[in-house]
């Protein structure tokens, strides 16, 4: 009889450890903060001469379908090649709107202005991507009239059949800064989001041209490599320091390569890998910026599955994790590549799980960008379907920037139930504000049946996040009692205190 029992006491063990070890695969408890982007590219010419209608239809598509994924923040390109898909006094319209650079959308819009709003409409952020020094890509052949390497040859140089604005040029620093500043007062947008393009992607044997400025601005550094990473260095500083001087809230991003160095290079630091380098190809020192804080997240490019030989998936995601911990850390996602590879550890299963586990054994990661939005939004390997029936399946706030804010707006007032002729209806009023860190800009709504605890810690009682100050109740017959409590969130997502209110749906 003991020996039958213990091995039953055994079996059960091994259950529940399977069950766990599932659940862990699963996803595990929701988060309550984490970032949810997604990139929407126009470079690879999704967009290009579409009609207004037809691009609005195709985004309004994309965004309902990445919301249901449980999707918090967009990416959306703006300026791929020194143009714009927004109104800019500074430069053209992108060929990636209209087919032609110059020319404008008709009838006329702004994708700008137009994606901030519909972002906001559903509570999601929108970050405006640019690539900051590229200024021509290799199919475009026909530049306006206005365009930067037209009006200012002097300051692009030609490599591999692309434009680049010569970072070594100090004016180059001040006219990018200069249309960024544009967009940052213009526009409503919760962040500033630049690429993994600085100097370009070498090419063998070609050399980049920039002797010249060398010479000029050199600044007593006498390593071409160093000087290179100074100019880099010097214009994300500049570019930061631009960004939050004219508004204090919106977040300055950066997706570098996902390699910042290989351990041959720098034994001690670098990772276990065999790629291209962001510090010795790119000129990109991107553990600088995020250990000085002039950025204020970083989103590396780990587009690689796990195990790949170069580049492996698992031992990028814990260096960064270890090394880059002092700024928000999100990981970029190649859906694609996700889906397509088998996970080591089961062979019958794509990398999700897989990947999705690594996000939450790791506290420095924080979220997690989709490249790109439209493979997530086609549901390539029930990526999407996974997405918003397990791993996002409950709503989630932005994490948290103290850097940059760090006090919660008062309490949401005046928060009533109301009977009207479209149903229950839940009110109330913005706090009172008398400066940008003390204004609500979304709410959350919380909710609690019979006899469940007020607990606002847990992802799962949260409701709905809404930017709009009511939400209809599902009401049934007046005769459950439910607890709502509503919160208010600044523009950088700290919390006020809830207010309850009892009621019977």
């Amino acid at each position: 009889m003991g020996k039958y029992f213990y091995l039953v006491v055994i079996a059960i063990v091994i259950v529940l450890m399977s069950c766990t070890s599932e659940e862990a695969m699963a996803g595990g408890a929701m988060k309550k903060r984490e970032f949810r982007g997604a990139w929407i590219q126009c470079v690879n010419g999704q967009f290009q001469g579409l009609s207004t209608e037809t691009m609005q239809r195709t985004l309004l598509y994309q965004l309902d379908e990445l919301q249901k994924d449980g999707v918090n923040a967009i990416i959306f390109q703006v300026r791929p090649e020194c143009d714009a898909l927004y109104q800019s006094p500074y430069e053209p319209w992108s060929k990636f709107l209209t087919g032609e650079q110059g020319k404008a959308p008709s009838p006329y819009w702004d994708p700008l202005q137009w994606m901030v709003d519909e972002c906001h409409r559903r509570g999601m952020e929108l970050h405006a991507w640019i690539n900051p020094y590229r200024a021509k890509t290799k199919n475009t052949t026909k530049l306006a009239n206005n365009h930067i390497a037209v009006t200012h040859p002097d300051r692009v140089f030609s490599y591999d059949g692309l434009y680049i604005l010569n970072p070594g040029i100090p004016e180059n620093r001040e006219y990018i800064c200069k249309v960024v500043d544009d967009i940052v007062r213009r526009y409503d947008i919760d962040g500033l989001h630049i690429d993994d393009y600085f100097y370009p992607y070498p090419v063998a044997g070609k050399q980049i041209p920039d002797d010249r400025e060398f010479q000029l601005y050199r600044n007593g550094i006498s390593d071409k490599g160093d000087w290179r990473r100074y100019n880099v260095d010097l214009f994300i500083k500049q570019l930061s320091d631009s960004i939050h001087q004219t508004k204090p809230w919106v977040k300055f991003g950066v997706s570098p390569f996902g390699i910042y160095r290989n351990e041959k290079s720098a034994p001690g630091i670098g990772s276990k890998t065999n790629g291209l380098q962001n510090y010795d190809d790119l000129y990109a020192d991107v553990l600088k910026w995020v250990n000085n804080g002039w950025i204020d997240y970083c989103v590396p490019q780990l587009y690689w599955e796990i195990g790949n030989k170069a580049a492996d998936y698992k031992e990028l995601i814990i260096w960064w994790n270890k090394h880059a911990a002092n700024r928000p850390l999100y990981i970029g996602e190649d859906v694609e590549r996700t889906v397509k590879y088998a996970d080591p550890q089961h062979p019958g299963t794509h990398q999700l799980a897989a990947k999705r586990q690594l996000h939450n054994q790791l506290p420095n990661v924080k979220g997690t960008v989709l490249w790109y939005a439209k493979a997530a939004v086609d549901n390539i390997g029930n990526y999407g379907t996974s997405l918003r029936t397990n791993y996002w399946r409950t709503p989630a706030l932005q994490p948290l920037m103290p850097f940059l804010d760090d006090k919660a707006p008062g309490k949401p007032r005046k928060v009533k139930p109301v009977w009207t002729s479209d149903g229950y209806i839940l009110f109330w009023q913005a706090p009172k504000a008398k400066k940008w860190c003390d204004e609500a800009k979304k709410y959350v709504v919380y909710r609690f049946g019979k006899n469940e605890s007020v607990n606002l810690d847990h992802a799962s009682n949260i409701y709905a996040v809404t930017s709009e100050t009511h939400l209809k109740l599902p009401y049934n017959d007046g005769k459950t009692p439910y607890v709502y409590v509503v919160t208010a969130l600044d523009r950088l997502s700290n919390e006020s205190a809830g207010v309850k209110k009892k009621m019977k749906l």
